[in-house]
């Protein structure tokens, strides 16, 4: 059998011989420099709420989100990307921009905490903020407010860079929110604070236990009006083109592992840095079939984020950050 092999067949079995030598030659090495840790901060809760559809998340209090970020910063973790819940939620996500809103003090208490030891990401968006559970003012006929609702993104934007967000990461997908909260920003003093905009974010059907995290109603999921539609690739890289061109210094593919080919499109199109998340669903499909003893949970977590980097992704956000840190 060996004679029959051509020396490139040979030259790769021997390259495959020990874990050693395929360590050494590896083409991509997933590192926990890799990741951000996606993180809930709830307001009106005495101790942290476990998420079902999350196993291993929590709703975190403002106290135990200072223990987590301790343990995060321990593990060499990079960055986290923080969301909130309010107590109150109303039309427009009032909550979102008041500078003693949950995401605000969560912000503060993380920078008191631990200084540029962790780079602070904040998700900037209404949907966790509203009581109908849309990314933007809804109007009477039940269409989305673009311009109405950039005016609540520069609020926002405001508000979080003044509590000491390193990074904005405007996730609401209103055409313009990358121009409308950069002028904000500048119009603020404030020509430091990097945004990371979630340009190609697809209406997924993987985003249910994000939803259950933040408690926004599953039955006010349908965004296909102004997310991206999964059957489109260029979309997504027109979207991108008008991010950078808007002044956005990263961008995001939403969610990953499904959306493989347009990581790797969108590195071939930019060389600014560029985000993936692996989300809710995809975390949870893992937590699940593992529980089941169908699958190697911590192998096949480690094969989908090494997948999404080798894709061209610079770094992921992505809820097994603790876990996967810990086995590498």
């Amino acid at each position: 059998y060996t004679e029959k092999m051509t020396f490139p067949q040979q030259r790769l079995r021997r390259l495959r011989k020990s874990g050693a030598i395929r360590r050494l030659i590896s083409e991509i090495t997933l590192s926990v420099d890799d990741f951000v840790a996606p993180l809930f901060v709830r307001e009106g809760i005495s101790e942290p709420q476990p998420i079902a559809s999350l196993p291993g998340v929590f709703q975190h209090t403002r106290d135990s989100l200072k223990a987590e970020i301790d343990q995060i910063r321990n593990l060499g973790i990079p960055s986290i990307i923080l969301f909130g819940i309010p107590a109150e939620k109303d039309a427009t996500g009032s909550g979102a921009w008041d500078p003693n809103g949950i995401v605000q003090q969560a912000i503060a208490d993380c920078k008191s905490a631990i200084g540029d030891d962790l780079v602070i990401m904040s998700d900037l968006c209404v949907d966790e903020y509203t009581d109908h559970g849309h990314c933007g003012v809804v109007n009477d006929d039940g269409s989305i407010d673009n311009d109405l609702t950039l005016d609540l993104y520069r609020k926002i934007a405001i508000a979080q860079a003044n509590a000491g967000a390193d990074v904005i990461a405007p996730s609401g997908m209103m055409d313009g929110q990358v121009a409308a909260i950069r002028q904000a920003l500048a119009g603020n003093n404030n020509l430091e604070t990097p945004i990371l905009a979630y340009s190609a974010k697809y209406a997924s059907g993987l985003y249910g236990p994000f939803r259950e995290a933040v408690n926004v109603s599953l039955e006010n999921s349908d965004r296909k009006s102004y997310q991206q539609d999964w059957r489109n690739k260029r979309e997504a890289m027109n979207e991108i083109k008008a991010d950078l061109n808007e002044g956005a210094d990263m961008i995001m593919v939403k969610p990953a592992v499904t959306y493989l080919d347009i990581i790797a499109q969108a590195r071939e199109l930019t060389d600014v840095p560029i985000g993936a998340y692996h989300v809710s669903g995809e975390y949870s499909m893992i937590k699940a079939a593992g529980k089941k003893g169908w699958i190697d949970e911590t192998q096949v977590a480690i094969e989908q984020l090494t997948a999404v980097k080798r894709s061209g992704a610079n770094f992921i956000l992505t809820y097994f950050a603790k876990e996967i840190a810990g086995c590498l």
